[in-house]
């Protein structure tokens, strides 16, 4: 009777999680970015300094269409850093991935798509970067995730694809340019509502 009862309980809980899967609707998400962006140069002429990584945050809200393949369009507040030396370079930016996914093994999926991305602010080591080449770009996210019910964990890889440099003057009056282009491990936690 035991094992009639802990089969039939099991067999529940995989139709549920199933069905879970298939959901559509919307959700939060939050977490970590592991981020560095590209070469900084201190002067004309001078060799390039590549960054160190650092860690930075994400939070935002997305929605999710379909079943087996779904579309996962995402509106997020992301702020990084990347270290040079003894200098930090911040940004602040808007993404908006648009993510197709493919879902597997009942819990796991693969996605895969664009992420419209809008700078909002940038400043390094204090000094507020006024002249970006475009405040607007274009990068690429890549991951994998788990679904188990509405709660979602993913990790992916973001790659910036528009070529995007910073210029400003340093406090040695010098002119600087660094590539904002970001190049970032992301791991996300959400709830699908």
């Amino acid at each position: 009777m035991k094992n009639i009862f802990f089969l039939s309980l099991i067999c529940f809980a995989c139709i549920t999680l199933t069905h879970a899967q298939n959901r559509n609707g919307f959700g939060f998400k939050a977490g970590l970015n592991y981020n560095a962006n590209g070469d900084y140069i201190e002067s004309i002429g001078a060799i390039a300094e590549h960054p160190d990584r650092g860690i930075g945050y994400h939070f935002g809200v997305f929605g999710k269409l379909g079943g087996k393949i779904f579309f996962k369009p995402e509106l997020v507040y992301t702020a990084t850093k990347s270290n040079y030396d003894s200098e930090t370079f911040k940004l602040q930016k808007i993404d908006a991935p648009l993510l197709i996914g493919l879902r597997f093994l009942r819990l796991a999926n693969i996605f895969a798509g664009p992420s419209l991305q809008y700078i909002l602010e940038s400043d390094f080591d204090g000094i507020s970067i006024d002249s970006l080449e475009n405040d607007f770009t274009v990068g690429l996210n890549i991951g994998v995730g788990i679904t188990i019910y509405k709660i979602g964990v993913d990790l992916r890889y973001e790659q910036g694809l528009s070529d995007n440099v910073a210029t400003f003057i340093g406090n040695d009056g010098l002119e600087s340019r660094i590539d904002t282009r970001p190049s970032q491990l992301i791991l996300s936690i959400s709830l699908l509502l």
